[in-house]
């Protein structure tokens, strides 16, 4: 019997249980870190105590760590440790019990510990002393507040304006980039038949878009009356046109051209729709009307070298690409803007 309390004291003084607070006085709602720390000899089974909500009534668990465990003097020791938050709602002197803990099913018990729990002070000599909101502070505007909304309005104004750039060109008939060359000047009937050409070279104008076949067609018309005749054909009417040429010629000479600029008015003006046929025989009539009016040179006549400017007209692949440009200049802008009033709104209100 002596041998075997003298083993069951070693094997207690083998083990420590010690428990501490890093704070022992704490106003309401502050919180405090209690430490439980266990020396042990190695390769031992431990329980740690299951410590819940509630250490007493009144002192509240926050949380419960991750036990730590160290190894010391070559790994036959362990130091386990486990911190716990506590903190408290009420004023009063609190005895926390010891904590029990189990090493091969042996119940060892650290020291119990002691917290002092403060209300908040009231000044008792002048309770009816009360002090306000406090006002408002106002926050100054730093350059990281503002800059994406100053970014955000530079990009909604450089797209808008490069938007409304190509809405221009779009409704003037001109490409996104504007090309002039530089051509030799031809007498009218020549550069009235080379526009021709040009014009019966394109056969989806006649079929796709007839309206704009016949402007380009009465357009070539117009300039060539003006350059030959002398009177400025491309301000006056379709009918006041044909008035003219009648002083000018007889008129069944221009009966053919008469018929063209009825067609093309009403295709301009009533959406009219006439037939591929009436299309090349128009295109014929101009032809027809240019070969029978025009002037020839006289070829003994000295030549002075003239030039003429010629900007390129916009094709259909650049009306498509110009109306796409336009939907995604107009759509960044409208998003510039969308990010600039979010920001204005959580800047100021």
């Amino acid at each position: 019997m002596a041998l075997l309390f003298l083993a069951s004291s070693t094997l207690r003084a083998q083990v420590t249980v010690e428990a501490t607070i890093d704070s022992l006085q704490l106003l309401i709602g502050e919180q405090a870190k209690v430490k439980l720390e266990v020396s042990m000899d190695a390769n031992h089974k431990l329980i740690l105590p299951a410590v819940r909500d509630t250490l007493v009534k009144g002192v509240e668990v926050l949380d419960v760590a991750k036990p730590d465990t160290q190894l010391l003097n070559e790994n036959k020791r362990w130091l386990i440790s486990q911190e716990y938050t506590i903190t408290s709602f009420d004023s009063a002197l609190y005895y926390l019990p010891p904590f029990e803990v189990k090493v091969d099913n042996e119940s060892y018990q650290s020291q119990a510990l002691a917290l002092k729990v403060y209300s908040v002070p009231v000044d008792t000599l002048h309770p009816d002393q009360f002090f306000g909101p406090k006002s408002i502070q106002e926050v100054p505007l730093t350059w990281s507040d503002i800059a994406p909304l100053v970014y955000a309005f530079l990009l909604m104004l450089i797209l808008g304006a490069v938007a409304v750039f190509f809405v221009i060109r779009y409704r003037n008939n001109k490409p996104i980039i504007k090309i002039i060359k530089i051509e030799p000047k031809l007498p009218p009937h020549q550069a009235a038949m080379k526009k021709i050409e040009e014009i019966k070279a394109n056969k989806a104008w006649q079929r796709e878009e007839p309206k704009l076949y016949y402007t380009e067609l009465t357009d070539v018309i117009r300039v060539y009356i003006k350059e030959r005749f002398g009177f400025n054909a491309m301000e006056m009417t379709s009918s006041e046109i044909i008035e003219r040429l009648l002083e000018e010629k007889d008129k069944e000479s221009i009966n053919d051209l008469k018929v063209l600029f009825e067609t093309a008015d009403l295709v301009k003006f009533a959406k009219f729709a006439p037939l591929m046929n009436e299309n090349d025989m128009n295109l014929v009539s101009a032809v027809d009307f240019i070969n029978q009016t025009k002037k020839e040179e006289d070829p003994n006549a000295k030549k002075e070298p003239t030039e003429i400017k010629v900007e390129e007209k916009r094709s259909k692949q650049g009306r498509i690409m110009l109306l796409c440009s336009i939907a995604v200049t107009g759509i960044g802008a409208v998003i510039a803007l969308y990010v600039a009033i979010r920001h204005i709104i959580a800047l100021f209100f």
